[in-house]
């Protein structure tokens, strides 16, 4: 389903040189960089077959987000190999594409637009987004007049609508209030019962035993175990949050 082999992402990183005396008594201020090579992910490997629900787990800057973009084909790898069989629907960065002068309901056609929806698709789902995010009263309103977490909340609304056997997850089960945050839950627990294939990142560890039927613990780039959720929760809590 998915196989990623000894896979690397190097970003460089640029530093002001240090201006000469030359530079300084000429007035010369044009910019110059040295560039330091960043691993964000380091030769990385792993397989997940069709059906899993897997958690990946680590500390901010671990290289967790980067890896997804990389399996999403959002970001192309510097070094080896990712093979993906089926399509993959990225929950990364959800409104991505957003209008705030326009209103909902033209933002949820120009939003499922850019997820592949046709408009007659779009108009047969167009009452379920608008529930599921709660925004009934709000359809003609334009988007700047609604608050962070109503957008937030129609934008994972539409982003569910995909039927991709593959989902790429980053801690989009954060969104909104409690009773909003536990319909995402059940959306997932359909997925999970689907049999769909689910690569999950989260900071909320009861969220990874609950859903995942494998962990992989990433640190500063790199994968450094893996194995059940109880498990690897108690081991990353044990060596990197103490």
């Amino acid at each position: 389903m998915i196989e990623v082999e000894r896979v690397s992402k190097i970003f460089k990183i640029p530093h002001e040189r240090t201006k000469t005396l030359f530079h300084k008594l000429s007035g010369v201020f044009r910019a110059t960089y040295n560039y330091e090579e960043f691993y964000a992910v380091r030769d990385v490997s792993l397989k997940v077959n069709q059906g899993e629900f897997i958690g990946i787990i680590g500390k901010n800057g671990s290289g967790k987000t980067t890896l997804l973009r990389l399996i999403s084909r959002i970001l192309e790898p510097t070094g080896g190999r990712i093979s993906v069989a089926q399509d993959i629907a990225p929950f990364l960065e959800i409104g991505l594409g957003f209008q705030i002068d326009f209103t909902t309901r033209e933002n949820i056609f120009i939003n499922g637009a850019l997820l592949g929806f046709s408009r007659s698709e779009l108009k047969k789902r167009f009452d379920d987004i608008v529930e599921f995010a709660g925004l009934e009263k709000f359809v003609d309103t334009k988007l700047n007049k609604l608050s962070a977490g109503m957008q937030v909340r129609l934008a994972f609304s539409i982003a569910i609508q995909s039927e991709a056997p593959i989902l790429i997850v980053d801690e989009v089960l954060a969104v909104g209030d409690m009773i909003f945050q536990q319909k995402c839950k059940d959306v997932f627990w359909k997925y999970k019962k689907q049999g769909r294939t689910v690569l999950f990142v989260s900071h909320d560890m009861n969220l990874i035993k609950e859903y995942c039927d494998r962990v992989f613990i990433m640190h500063e780039g790199s994968i450094v175990k893996e194995g059940n959720p109880i498990e690897m929760v108690s081991f990353y809590q044990d060596k990197f949050l103490k």
